[in-house]
This record gives C-alpha cells, structure tokens and sequence, in this order.
C-alpha cells in the first residue's frame, strides 16, 4: 500500500490559514488519497450528509426570514412573531450555530418580542413625550433692541429713537412689568404678529416732553358694584371715591368686557380704570372716556377667600354654617389683626356678606398709624387673641371718634367672628359676653 503520510506532513506544513490555502492543500490531500487505492464512498456519504445538514439550516434560516419580514411589514402581529420566535429557539440548539451567533440570535429574539403594533408604539411615544419636562426657552438678550415706552389706556406703544411707531405691546404685558411712559426697555417682534413685540426686560428712563404724549390717569382697585348689565365703580378697595376733574363721579362699566378670555366683569370685581387726561368727553359723559385697564383675579364677594398655609380650618367651612340675615352693602370692614394670622379665613366671611375687607395691623402700637387705618372705615372687628394690649384701646378710642361701626370677637373661631360682625352692622353691644343675642338667620340658606 502507498504510504502517504510523508506527504500528508508536507502538505500540511505548507498550508496556511487562507482560503485558498486550505482549498488547494484540500484538493492536494484528495488526490493523495486517491493514489492509496481506498474506496472513497464513506467519504462521499459524509459529504452527502454535510450538504443535507446545510439544507436544513438554510431552510430555517430562511423561513426566520420570512417571519422578520411579515414582522416588518405588520408590527406586532402574532402570528409573525410566534413564527421568528420559534425558529430562533430551533437555530439556537445547533451547537456550531450556538457558539458563533447565539448572543446575536438572543438579542434578535429580545427584540422579536418586543414588537407591538404601530398605533401602540406611537401612543407610548406620544405618552414619554408628554411625560418628559418642557424645557423653557431661554431669551437671547443680546438680540433685543431698545425702544420707549408710551403708555396707552390699555397696554403701550414701542418708539424708535425717530419717535417711530414700531410695536404694539398688550396690556397682559405691561401690567406685570408696571410699565410706564417713558421707560426704555429690550423687546424682540412676537413671533405670532408681526406689529406686536415682547418686552425683554426695563433698562432705563427718559422723561420726554409731554407734546410728545398724551397724559393719562388712573384710579387702581376700584370696586365693582351692581348686578350683570348694571355695574359700575364709585369706590376703590380703601373706600375712596372715584373723582375726575375734582368731582365724585360713578362710571358705569360693560358686563361683558373679557380679560385674557376668562376673566371678566361681575358684581365684587376689582379693577383699574384709566382715561387720557384731555379727553374733552370727561365733562359730558366720564363713561365714555374711562376704560377698564385690568381686571384682577379674585375672590368675588359670593365666594371665600383663598386659604393660606398657616391656616388650621379650611375655607370651605365658611360655607357650610347658616347664614346669617345680614347684607354688607359693600361697607368697608376693618378686620384688626396682626401679622396676617387667620386673614384669608375672616376676609372670606366679610365677602360673604358683600363687604370690603380690610385688614388692620393690630399689632401696631403708634397711635397716629392706627387712626389713619380706622377713620376711613365703615366696621372695625376687632380680634383680641391677636391685638396687642395698647392697641385694643387705641381702635376703640378712634372708632368712637370717627364714628365707626365696632364690635370685638373675643375668640379667633370664624363663628365668633361672624357674630361679630352682625352685632356691629345691627348696632348691637359690642361684647357678647353673657347676654343672649337673637342672631337671625336668613332665608336664603
């Protein structure tokens, strides 16, 4: 028999690891074995078995193609990803295939199962996108240019050092920055109109020359008083009358002016009106001449004052107790406290009977502070747990003086200063103490 070993080492020694190499060393070592004579059909059985195996394999692999592409074109459906699904299992028990792709075929198969329908991957996009914090963007200050500010009635107007008309600005704007003629500010153009800019920031003030201008006043915190297609002002939160041109006037308002589309016009609504000083229709017809600039976001005097933190009870309770047969008529009700202690609670009980609330510094000790504070009152309720000693007798001696409506509520309970109250505005003794008093309640409850 041919001894081919010595050959099969040379042929080996001289093989490296390239495939042709290994092709024509393979060639080389079959035609070696074919001078030995032997019957090469084992061979060829083998071979015969390797291509079957192959076959198998490529025919998983492509029915795992077929899957991943019905996957593709139908996300999340079922039926696609049981099929992926599984041929990835029957790939991953071949152990040649195991060893060089089983990390590849186990993330494939993660993801396989991750699949969900289109409309379901959108929503939770959609959901992640809401969830995540809006990022507020940042003003480039250095892109703003300078303007001046001439006040409007409502709102303002930008100028350019020509004196140019450039910008219109509202007065939801205006009001927060407290702009007024004169001040220079930054502003940029809005980016939904082109005549209207939004004002960066103040930098300066320059008086300008009153040809230049037309004058305005104002009359801040007025309250409005009367009923829907009947409002009108008189009086501001500290009880002072509106005057134009020196004399008391009461300046009907429109119900049906709306602010920022929500808030709008009622009886108990406080306001700022303003009207051009020369404006030749002030001696005629004031209403005519006088505009609301700004209606503020308030309790209305049906509704209780909003609840501070440091308060125990909360203001709902104000509405459940019985009311009582009193109506306030918009009097101003000084409430003598001190340090805001139980404020929002008391101040909710005057507007519930249509007064003004007022608060008063109990624990003030000067007395010229504390006369200034009572003489412009209606009602002065005084609450002794929170005064101080010197000025429980200083409140008594100025409302005497002035006149004013006086009650003390010994207690800071709301009921003991809801009886308060009434015993001030019915004349009754100003200290419950232990006589009986006939509270009355109203009908209306």
């Amino acid at each position: 028999m041919f001894d081919y070993r010595n050959n099969l080492k040379r042929i080996l020694n001289q093989t490296e690891g390239d495939d042709k190499s290994l092709r024509n060393s393979l060639n080389a070592i079959m035609l070696v074995l074919q001078m030995t004579g032997q019957d090469l059909s084992a061979s060829e059985s083998a071979k015969s078995q390797n291509t079957s195996l192959d076959d198998k394999t490529v025919s998983q692999i492509q029915t795992l193609l077929a899957g991943l592409t019905n996957l593709i074109e139908k996300p999340g459906d079922p039926k696609a990803k049981q099929t992926a699904s599984s041929i990835i299992h029957k790939l991953t028990f071949d152990k040649e295939i195991a060893t060089n792709f089983g990390k590849q075929l186990g993330k494939l198969d993660e993801a396989v199962r991750n699949s969900e329908k289109t409309s379901n991957a959108v929503n939770r996009k959609i959901f992640e996108e809401a969830l995540k914090p809006k990022k507020q963007a940042k003003k480039d200050y250095r892109k703003g240019r300078r303007y001046t500010v001439i006040r409007d009635l409502i709102g303002c107007q930008l100028i350019n050092d020509q004196g140019e008309h450039v910008f219109s600005v509202p007065e939801s704007q205006v009001h927060p920055l407290g702009l007024k003629t004169g001040d220079i500010v930054e502003a940029l153009p809005s980016a939904d109109s082109l005549d209207k800019a939004e004002v960066l920031r103040v930098v300066g003030f320059k008086k300008l020359r009153k040809r230049d201008y037309d004058e305005i006043e104002d009359f801040k915190y007025g309250v409005v008083q009367g009923s829907s297609g009947n409002l009108s002002v008189s009086r501001n939160i500290s009880g002072q009358r509106l005057k134009i041109n020196h004399k008391n006037v009461i300046v009907p308002v429109d119900s049906i002016y709306y602010q920022n589309g929500d808030v709008h016009l009622e009886d108990g609504s406080i306001v700022d009106l303003a009207w051009y000083s020369g404006d030749v229709r002030l001696k005629r017809d004031p209403s005519q001449a006088v505009q609301v600039r700004w209606i503020y976001e308030t309790d209305q005097p049906s509704r209780v004052g909003k609840k501070r933190k440091s308060d125990k009870r909360p203001t709902n309770e104000v509405e459940t107790l019985a009311k009582l047969d009193m109506d306030l008529h918009y009097q101003r009700v000084g409430i003598a406290i001190g340090d805001n202690q139980n404020e929002a609670i008391l101040e909710g009980i005057v507007n519930r009977y249509n007064g003004i609330p007022i608060p008063v510094d109990a624990f003030e000790g000067k007395k010229k502070v504390i006369e200034n504070q009572i003489k412009d009152l209606d009602i002065v309720i005084l609450v002794t747990a929170f005064a101080a000693h010197d000025s429980t007798w200083n409140i008594r001696e100025f409302a005497s003086k002035y006149d004013v409506k006086f009650a003390v509520s010994s207690s800071k309970g709301y009921q003991s200063f809801e009886r308060a109250l009434y015993r001030a505005d019915q004349g009754l003794p100003a200290y419950e103490g232990n006589q009986t008093i006939d509270y009355k309640v109203s009908s209306k409850n």
